[in-house]
């Protein structure tokens, strides 16, 4: 007897997702997670990030509150109370990720899979029709600097600092890096980053990329790009943060003993989220390919859908995805960069939008960056946009959107956005007065 249509190992935003999706197409689905709910988003990964760079923000608006006309005390941190609320942030959020289970059964174990039918967690064997596979991805240890979760960490063992560090070494000037240079510099870190490659954030827009190098040393934040961290001398720094990169995290499962190809610990998986058996998809971060929540969200719908519906396979082939940046100021992309369209031989037009020039931007003391748009020269058909500056991780979706449908420069003009706003600085942007 089969006792579900449906298990799923992981409950991160691509099994949590694939559970909701299932049960709602009328699958009986058991989600099994060894750790906590909602995997490296929600424990140690985008919320409590960004529930910290929530207070650094505050803490750096309110040091600045004179320029606003209010007067205050100088403000001191409370890090111990910075910590603790976002402990209530992921314990609400993880609250009502188990409320929205209803009708699921939650398995808090280690999951191993025996046949493409069994999967066994603790001491019992859980019959199944399908499985999907969505266990995520751990931070990447350098073999010459190892972690010993002291003096040298990773990104899951600095969210539980209990005192900021005088002096932070970032090895790696990825997002990560990025995200946790501006937080820890906004708190009083002297910061420093290493990267090995030319410039910071690789594959975002280069004049982007430069730009928030220039913030950072504003701000006092060393960068040293074209440099291997070996070079540096690691006695000078209090903490060191190694963020070089993320691999997908598949030990344990009894994968290569079933016979799931994999790549370099990646689940090899078709155009439909398949794997190398039949009956076993794999979803998100564990897969390799784009490791964003919001993506690993998309591919466990899609992979719900196609166990549900067999004979109506779904491609999980949407290549539309924002990436956001929580730095200070934000950066935000989606779709084609300028470089990214230069390679494929496109005949572009490109028009940009410095936020110096806007009222809201003006009000809200946060002028520092720009709004540029990729548009193919010919049809004028926006390929991508990139943004530098306030809100940018929320104005991308407007370009997410054009983007996706193949929305005209001409079309984003004639739409009318509020006054005085930071949105209408994308209509700004896309005026004849602004192309280069």
């Amino acid at each position: 007897m089969v006792d579900y249509d449906l298990v799923i190992i992981g409950a991160g935003w691509a099994g949590f997702n694939a559970a909701l999706r299932a049960k709602e197409l009328g699958l009986k689905v058991c989600l099994i997670e060894k750790a906590e709910i909602g995997g490296t988003c929600l424990n140690k990964g985008c919320i409590p990030t960004k529930t910290l760079i929530q207070s650094a923000k505050i803490f750096s608006l309110t040091k600045k509150s004179a320029a606003f006309g209010i007067e205050t005390l100088t403000p001191k941190i409370a890090f111990n109370k910075i910590q603790e609320r976002k402990e209530k942030v992921i314990q609400q959020l993880r609250s009502g990720m188990q409320f929205m289970l209803k009708g699921i059964d939650f398995l808090n174990a280690q999951a191993q899979i025996l046949s493409p039918e069994e999967v066994k967690v603790t001491e019992q064997i859980i019959k199944t029709k399908f499985i999907l596979i969505a266990t995520g991805s751990k931070p990447i240890e350098l073999s010459k600097i190892k972690f010993d979760r002291q003096k040298v960490v990773s990104s899951d063992e600095i969210l539980d600092l209990k005192e900021i560090p005088s002096s932070l070494l970032i090895i790696g000037g990825g997002i990560i890096g990025c995200e946790f240079a501006s937080l820890f510099s906004a708190l009083g870190s002297r910061v420093c980053i290493v990267e090995l490659m030319p410039q910071l954030l690789l594959g975002v827009d280069s004049e982007i990329a430069k730009k928030i190098e220039t913030v950072f040393k504003k701000k006092g934040i060393r960068v040293s790009t074209n440099t291997d961290a070996t070079s540096v001398d690691l006695r000078s720094y209090n903490l060191i943060l190694v963020c070089v990169s993320r691999a997908p995290q598949t030990e344990g499962l009894g994968l290569e003993e079933l016979g799931v190809k994999l790549k370099k610990g990646k689940i090899i998986v078709d155009e439909y989220l398949k794997t190398s058996i039949p009956n076993i998809f794999a979803a998100g971060d564990c897969t390799g390919k784009i490791m964003l929540a919001h993506f690993a969200a998309y591919q466990g719908r899609i992979a719900a859908e196609n166990i549900a519906n067999p004979n109506n396979l779904r491609k999980a082939d949407n290549t539309i995805i924002p990436n956001c940046i929580f730095t200070d100021p934000e950066i935000a992309s989606v779709g084609l960069t300028e470089e990214n369209a230069t390679e494929k031989g496109i005949e572009i037009k490109i028009n940009k939008f410095d936020f110096l020039g806007s009222g809201m931007a003006r009000i809200i003391d946060e002028t520092e960056g720009f709004i540029k748009v990729v548009s193919d020269k010919k049809t004028e058909q926006i390929l991508g946009a990139s943004i530098i500056g306030p809100k940018a991780t929320e104005l991308i979706a407007i370009f997410g959107l054009a983007v996706s449908v193949n929305l005209k420069l001409s079309q984003i003009r004639q739409t009318i956005f509020a006054h005085p706003t930071l949105s209408e600085c994308i209509t700004e942007a896309l005026g004849p007065n602004y192309a280069i």
